[in-house]
């Protein structure tokens, strides 16, 4: 089993509401590993969609001149919390870990927390 399914499976069975996870390649939009979702929530498309969000961020924070980097963006929905968090180092650089939420089932500053420590863990 690869590193990046043994982190999807921790993630999905660590943090409470957990409904489906991926680590995306945002430089090519694709997936590299996906756990949960269905269909409802077809997590190859969503993880193409997201990078376009996080290409977008990247491109405004250049215009603006920030010069921080992003921890996590965070996408609130009716009944669902949305995660991009893009991994730090060597082994992260273009990555990002997507997670989406049970709203009434998650405790979202935990998520974070476990989403965070994970990506840590997290070499490609």
């Amino acid at each position: 089993m690869s590193n990046v399914e043994i982190s999807l499976k921790e993630i999905m069975t660590s943090i409470e509401g957990a409904l489906g996870t991926a680590l995306v390649d945002y430089t090519s939009g694709m997936a590299l590993g996906t756990l949960g979702g269905g269909k409802d929530l077809d997590l190859t498309v969503a993880a193409a969609g997201n990078t376009d969000v996080i290409r977008a961020k990247t491109r405004t924070m250049e215009h603006l001149g920030l010069t921080g980097e992003i921890e996590d963006m965070l996408i609130t929905l009716g009944s669902q919390y949305h995660i991009i968090q893009p991994l730090k180092g060597r082994s992260g650089n273009g990555l990002f870990l997507y997670l989406v939420l049970d709203k009434g089932k998650s405790n979202l500053a935990m998520a974070r927390h476990q989403l965070k420590r994970v990506g840590l863990d997290l070499h490609v």
